[in-house]
């Protein structure tokens, strides 16, 4: 399916001395390009239709619609960077098309076309393309989709919004990636076989605060989940996914099924196995975790996503004990996969997988 989109550019866009004072800091997720994408969808109608790029504005909704009520909602996270010839790319849009596509299957939502979604978050890159900043900073694109029906009834509804918008961000970690702390969560689950824990649905998001606030209650930065039925393998963080890496050169992560499928989780291991690394998916305990990191078999841990990349993890607590792993510095392996995952995504290094998308 094709879709040509009305472009509307914004008739009172962000003056431009005040765009360039905003993205000298601009943190992640505070400020906002002046466009975005909206792609509608009305069963009656057909399918999607009346695709826009407009000024970035609030939405109407009636007090009833289906989203504020029944939550279904969808989203995804991806990245524009500047190259240094001034050209823009993107990095894997076509996997995050294919997931937000499974998402709304597993969430009983309207699915919108790969194609549809890609040329989206293009056109949004297009034209706001002077909100790219410099340096180790990016354009952080958030596709979503939200049920648009008026009526108070459990069922999928007839009606939806696609859109995409825009912020400017800059690098996740000031001064170079520093380990994270992380705390075991013992009393909370994130997700159970067959519910939506492979879904990037604001539920689940919503649901994993509750854990992030103990940790940070008990000096952490991160939470970790358990699994929902034993209560003894690492599943994955609030919103990343985790590796290990041990001795023999070989990593661990834990298993597709009840975590999110992370693409920046798939390129590692696909980059890690480039390299000739043994790359596991498999269950791991904590209790493991704990004596691979005592007996120094485990060399590196660490998280991924695609705000950070990748982030070395250097403290666990837990209620059962605290533990720290190799000293608690960022070991070799996390950070030479992050400086070649980057290279690729900045275009400085050579694309083996064909991952990037050339906006212009």
């Amino acid at each position: 399916m094709t879709m040509k989109f009305d472009i509307q550019p914004a008739s009172n866009p962000v003056p431009e001395k005040d765009r360039v004072a905003k993205l000298v800091d601009p943190g992640f997720g505070r400020v906002f390009t002046d466009h975005m994408a909206i792609v509608r969808y009305n069963q009656a109608k057909g399918g999607w239709y009346e695709a826009k790029i407009e000024a970035r504005a609030n939405f109407q909704m009636d007090p009833a619609g289906a989203v504020l009520h029944y939550a279904q909602e969808i989203f995804e996270g991806l990245k524009a960077y500047k190259r240094d010839d001034g050209g823009v790319n993107l990095f894997r849009p076509d996997a995050n098309a294919r997931r937000f596509k499974d998402s709304a299957d597993r969430m009983a939502m309207a699915q919108i076309p790969e194609d549809v979604f890609i040329e989206a978050v293009e056109q949004v890159v297009r034209i706001d393309r002077a909100w790219m900043p410099g340096g180790e900073g990016s354009l952080y694109l958030r596709p979503f989709m939200i049920a648009s029906e008026t009526f108070l009834g459990v069922k999928p509804s007839s009606e939806y919004i696609f859109a995409v918008i825009a912020s400017p961000v800059g690098s996740y970690f000031k001064g170079g990636p520093a380990p994270v702390s992380i705390w075991v969560s013992e009393n909370y689950t994130r997700a159970a076989i067959g519910g939506t824990g492979a879904v990037k649905c604001g539920g689940n998001y919503a649901a994993s605060l509750r854990a992030q606030a103990e940790a940070i209650q008990h000096g952490c930065d991160q939470v970790v989940f358990l699994d929902a039925v034993e209560r003894r393998y690492i599943e994955e963080l609030g919103g990343m996914n985790v590796f290990f890496v041990f001795d023999d050169g070989s990593l661990s992560t834990p298993p597709l099924g009840t975590i999110l499928p992370g693409i920046t989780r798939d390129s590692i291991i696909a980059l890690a196995r480039d390299a000739g690394k043994t790359v596991r998916e498999e269950p791991y305990t904590l209790d493991q975790w704990r004596k691979d990191a005592a007996s120094g078999k485990l060399k590196e841990a660490f998280a991924c996503g695609t705000a950070a990349v990748i982030s070395p993890i250097g403290k666990v607590r837990s209620v059962s004990g605290d533990f720290d792993i190799s000293g608690g510095a960022a070991g070799p392996v996390a950070m030479g996969l992050r400086k070649q995952l980057v290279d690729i995504q900045y275009g400085r290094t050579n694309d083996p997988h064909n991952w990037i998308r050339k906006v212009f």
